[in-house]
């Protein structure tokens, strides 16, 4: 008998089916991933496996009975922390182990909290308030109150996705070790491919919706412990990895349409007032720039410093950073969370002052924010008022003041369309999802023509499908448009895809450069290729090998 089983389960909001003869038999003690994307019901899904909401048809079965409502044997934690701001570390997993274990003595009652405190190593931090923690901590909490109630089964749903690499690979082996431990059945929801290999027993793809479905599951016949770096190795990985990626891409292909990108509509040729060809002959004679004396410069970062001022004196963040980056180029930086990347690249955008060096870009020193830098950040900052179209105009007036209200309009509409949002030109922000706000954050970059690029995770929140389909987009415009880019990430593989050399710093404070890949690999590139060229798991073992060299802090030496 099964544990867990889900029959002929359907659910319908509105005219809309969501889930549509959803099957699944899950066995005691066992750990199934779901990769679930945007749009596919994964979070309804979960939510009827908790007992939160009730399927429209079908029935979800316990130890072959109905399961009823929600209730501790069923521990759920979702991607954001839902945490009694007010209420310590310990306040909060005892509220649970208290509501749940009335009947314990206050003796037991607290030592159940302190254990599961323990358990997921917070017991430094217990009588810390939520606003005092990182986001990892956080979910550690998290995962603390919904073990403390004793659950049959533990619910997870994307709970890591938020967290930067290293936070999210150690609570990955403290999930797989309370679930080893403590024999419990685990029902994963996750959009990351490598996670779900890394952990599960099962991987079942849920199909994009509407009228969701269960695609086939891949069995992970892995030995355990599971090593990152160990696996990369081993040819079984290799295949059922390359298995389920090609799976997961003809998905895509099958959902898409004829994409419309934007063919009827040709972009003006208007210069924007960031080009020196925008300004007057006789002024640009007058105020020529310094030609750079090597071209492979476009920018150049030299003896970077950031000092921050606190109340224990100054702390250096970056220290000594020099880079230089070709025109057109695009370079990745990856590193550990508080290794300065997002600092570097704030100062190049001119968001946060250079302590000491300097950078510059094709010849001139930055020192401010300018629209020369488009900046797309892992939450885009639209306005939530204004149509995809209004939004991505803000900057495109501002870039083409000479240009008319026509040719504008035509820059604005030319880059939504090859984003993919040209059946939404007119919808507010506040209406689209989190892919199609990222996808208007591309456009507005792109649409002020800049001489460089910055991203900041910018697909770090977003489901794996969506995810690599913004990335095929980003690698297109950028060849089209030989635009140079710089991109923060902490994903290995979309380090390698797009860059033509990655930047890997060592661990801050006082982080630097601590080595740099030239990524060999021909161009255009797609994932399926990435996957199959032989110097790929090459590049993969050197990032993961810096990676895991730096995970004890000791990288705050020289490079």
């Amino acid at each position: 008998m099964s544990h867990l089983e889900l029959r002929n389960v359907s659910k319908r909001y509105g005219d809309t089916e969501v889930l549509a003869d959803i099957n699944l038999s899950i066995e005691e003690g066992e750990f199934v991933a779901l990769i679930g994307f945007s749009g596919s019901g994964k979070t309804t899904l979960m939510s009827i496996l908790a007992g939160l909401i009730e399927p429209d048809g079908g029935e979800v079965l316990l130890r072959g009975k109905p399961a009823g409502g929600p209730g501790p044997d069923r521990g759920l934690v979702f991607q954001s922390y839902s945490l009694m701001p007010w209420l310590t570390v310990y306040e909060n997993v005892a509220l649970a182990v208290d509501t749940v274990f009335d009947r314990d003595s206050k003796q037991l009652r607290r030592e159940r909290t302190q254990k599961y405190v323990r358990m997921v190593g917070l017991a430094h931090a217990s009588d810390r308030r939520p606003a005092e923690l990182s986001g990892g901590m956080r979910q550690r909490v998290a995962v603390a109150r919904a073990l403390a109630m004793n659950p049959e089964f533990l619910l997870l749903d994307e709970p890591l996705s938020a967290l930067d690499a290293l936070t999210r690979a150690r609570l990955q082996n403290e999930i797989e070790s309370i679930w080893r431990d403590e024999k419990k059945t685990v029902v994963l929801v996750t959009n990351d491919v490598d996670e779900a290999l890394l952990l599960a027993d099962r991987i079942v793809p849920l199909n994009p919706g509407p009228r969701a479905t269960f695609g086939p599951e891949f069995r992970v016949d892995l030995a355990r412990p599971r090593n990152r770096k160990d696996v990369n190795h081993d040819p079984k990985y290799r295949e059922l990895r390359a298995r389920i990626t090609q799976y997961l891409l003809d998905v895509e292909a099958e959902k898409l349409v004829a994409a419309d990108t934007g063919a009827g509509i040709k972009l003006p040729t208007v210069v924007p007032i960031t080009s020196d060809d925008f300004v007057p002959k006789a002024v640009r004679a007058a105020n020529r720039h310094k030609p750079l004396a090597n071209p492979d410069k476009y920018v150049e970062f030299y003896n970077v410093h950031k000092v921050y001022a606190t109340p224990r004196g100054p702390l250096t963040v970056v220290e000594g950073f020099n880079l230089d980056i070709r025109r057109g180029e695009c370079v990745s930086l990856i590193g550990h969370s508080g290794c300065g990347k997002s600092t570097a690249l704030a100062m190049c955008a001119g968001l946060a002052d250079v302590s000491d060096g300097g950078i510059t870009l094709d010849g001139r020193e930055i020192t401010t924010a300018g629209p020369d830098r488009g900046v797309v950040f892992q939450a885009p900052t639209l306005l939530e008022w204004l149509t995809a179209r209004q939004n991505v105009a803000l900057g495109v007036e501002r870039v083409y003041p000479h240009a008319g209200k026509a040719e504008r309009r035509d820059v604005v509409d030319y880059y939504l369309h090859r984003v993919g949002l040209g059946d939404a030109l007119d919808r507010p922000a506040r209406d689209m999802s989190n892919g199609m706000r990222q996808r208007v954050g591309l456009a507005r970059a792109f649409a002020l023509s800049p001489k460089l690029l910055l991203l900041d995770e910018p697909f770090g929140m977003l489901d794996a499908l969506t995810r690599w389909d913004l990335q095929e987009v980003l690698m297109d415009i950028l060849e089209r448009t030989k635009t140079t880019a710089i991109c923060v990430t902490h994903d290995v593989d979309e380090a390698i895809l797009l860059a033509d050399r990655v930047v890997m710093m060592t661990n801050g404070p006082r982080a630097r450069i601590g080595k740099v890949m030239q990524v060999d690999l021909p161009r255009p590139r797609t994932r399926k290729m990435l996957l199959e060229h032989p110097r790929y798991y090459a590049h993969r073992e050197e990032l993961l090998s810096f990676l895991e060299e730096y995970e004890h802090g000791s990288g705050n030496r020289a490079a």
